[in-house]
């Protein structure tokens, strides 16, 4: 899921004002001048980080001797805090400290953490004692653990920091009000990906095999250097940059409409709105943004509106007490977000399968042959390396192969429906579930029929699974993407970021929670658990791949018979017209 993580911030700012100004040596301030400190910014940060998010797993494994519960929760909160950390970063941001500011402390909290990370490889006090054997190893003390998790927790704090700004800042320094800014802008985003690639490319090959095969401690030395030097780069730029004063919070507004529509829930609204609303044009209240045409859903809502007091105005007409009278902007933003709540559920479901790959498939690499040849072992984090391969040749492939050949054929362009893309998603997470708990059984038999830990099955029969969850974020992660920046207006693209980010917050803390309530009901009357301990062999992993293959089932379900009349693409213009690109009355 990282890479769309990470992509989701490009649409952030493209409807905030550009506001120039002149750097101290007289040269216009932003720009491409100001790029390449960005860009270099974020290729050095990219690495540092990529390379510990990718290798967390086989580090807590080996290193602090952590069994299946244990390590899976660490992982999974880890990852859904690191996820919430964004929306708060989003809201300091926007709010309080702007987007420099929140980048740089996002980035020096996460040197603080990838420092002492180094330290715990480093020093043989913070961990607990190596295993004798396979499966007796000595448990992390409790002191040790803490000073884990609060490196982990310092990780989080940057990454809150850093990935609702990183692209959005770049995009603040073109001019998308013209035609040359759009232009540089679309550059820009080019250029960024191409570096991410490169540096993702670098921490899931190089730096994870320096980890896995060399030294942890120089493993993680060399993304804490980077990161040191990303943070050089940055503050190197600080005089090029347009940096924009923090303008409020969406998430404030949103709060004020549904307190509000409480207080009020007593009142009536008419059919035709008969009741006087507050109701002032965007450029009065909220320069810049263009008015949302009002709506009949959610007519709870509207309450919010409702001007039950003459004095909740002021001598210009404009409300006095924000918490106490929102406007009907306000209203219609709030009903976009409960609009594409149907479809965000669906997402959520699809991306459990993918967060597996990341625990439980690199726990099943652990324990599998993975030498090629005499001399060489793939170390277990370049599994991911695999998804994200898959992904690349899908999009390669949809794009330039066939959108032109059908455009050739039919003279126009065919692209896959929303629709069709989160079914086909939804269908490869099944599938990649199934695929998964195939192989694991295969691989545990071996494994207890050879009485060994390892078994001699090869890794590379982890692909197919690892492939289909690349596939998953290809289609069914990337068009539900689609759908959250489609659905809501140009003044809300920051929180399809933010909400897109919470999808996969939640995606890590319903798979603990599958975790531990299968945990606790399968070892009830002194039977073997399905998951724990440090041992697969000694588990039932691939009942619980079915498990989520049944939830992805029901998934497919729900959003086919339910879900999908919601996929309308409705773009709201400038002038309130609805575009209609999708039937919703051809779900089924």
């Amino acid at each position: 899921m990282n890479s769309t993580e990470d992509a989701i911030c490009s649409s952030n700012l493209a409807n905030e004002e550009t506001s120039s100004h002149s750097a101290a040596d007289g040269k216009k301030a932003g720009g491409w001048r100001a790029i390449k400190y960005i860009l270099g910014n974020e290729s050095f940060e990219k690495l540092a980080s990529m390379s510990l998010v990718s290798n967390i797993t086989v580090y807590l494994r080996t290193e602090y001797n952590m069994g299946g519960i244990l390590l899976i929760n660490v992982v999974n909160i880890w990852s859904g805090s690191s996820n919430v950390a964004s929306l708060a970063g989003a809201f300091i941001s926007d709010a309080y400290l702007g987007r420099f500011r929140t980048l740089l402390f996002g980035s020096l909290a996460s040197l603080l953490g990838m420092g002492t990370m180094t330290l715990t490889a480093g020093i043989p006090q913070l961990q607990p004692s190596k295993c004798t054997g396979e499966s007796n190893c000595s448990q992390p003390r409790s002191w040790q653990l803490g000073f884990l998790f609060a490196e982990l927790a310092l990780l989080a704090i940057g990454a809150g920091g850093i990935r609702p700004c990183n692209i959005a800042f770049g995009a603040d320094q073109f001019d998308t009000r013209t035609d040359k800014g759009r232009a540089q802008l679309e550059r820009f985003f080019n250029w960024w990906y191409f570096s991410f690639t490169i540096a993702l490319l670098i921490a899931l090959t190089a730096v994870v095999y320096v980890q896995t095969n060399i030294s942890w401690v120089l493993g993680f030395a060399v993304p804490t250097a980077c990161l040191g030097l990303s943070i050089c780069i940055f503050l190197l730029g600080r005089k090029t940059y347009i940096c924009k004063k923090p303008q409020g919070s969406i998430f404030v507004d949103m709060a004020k409409v549904l307190a509000e529509a409480c207080r009020k829930r007593r009142q009536t609204v008419g059919p035709d709105w008969e009741q006087p609303s507050y109701d002032p044009s965007p450029e009065e209240s909220e320069p810049g943004v263009v008015k949302l045409t009002r709506t009949y859903r959610f007519r709870f809502l509207d309450k919010a509106a409702l001007i039950i007091d003459p004095n909740e105005l002021d001598g210009q007409g404009m409300s006095k007490n924000g918490w106490r009278l929102c406007s009907v902007q306000q209203v219609e933003q709030f009903k976009c977000l409960i609009g594409i709540l149907p479809v965000w559920i669906t997402g959520i479901a699809c991306f459990i399968a993918m967060d597996q790959q990341t625990t439980f498939g690199i726990l099943q690499a652990i324990q599998m042959d993975k030498s090629i040849g005499p001399h060489f072992e793939i170390p277990p984090g370049w599994m991911t390396l695999f998804s994200m391969v898959a992904l690349s040749i899908w999009i390669f492939i949809y794009e330039r192969i066939y959108i032109p050949r059908v455009r050739k054929i039919i003279k126009k362009d065919k692209r896959l429906t929303m629709q069709q893309r989160i079914s086909t998603g939804i269908i490869m997470s099944i599938l990649c579930m199934l695929v998964a708990g195939i192989v694991e059984r295969k691989r545990r038999e071996s494994a207890l029929s050879q009485g060994s830990y390892e078994s001699p099955v090869t890794v590379a029969l982890l692909l197919p699974q690892f492939v289909l969850s690349g596939m998953v974020e290809a289609f069914a992660a990337v068009a539900v993407l689609e759908f959250l920046t489609t659905q809501m207006p140009e003044s809300m693209r920051t929180v399809a970021g933010a909400i897109f980010f919470l999808s996969l917050s939640i995606t890590s803390y319903i798979g603990s929670f599958l975790v531990n309530m299968i945990h606790l009901i399968t070892r009830k009357n002194g039977k073997s658990p399905w998951l724990g301990g440090h041992d697969l062999n000694k588990n039932r992993l691939e009942n619980y791949y079915y498990i989520i293959a049944a939830v992805g089932t029901a998934n497919f379900v729900y959003f086919n018979f339910f879900a999908c009349h919601y996929v309308k693409k409705v773009n709201l213009c400038g002038d309130g017209r609805e575009i209609q690109l999708e039937n919703p009355a051809a779900c089924h």
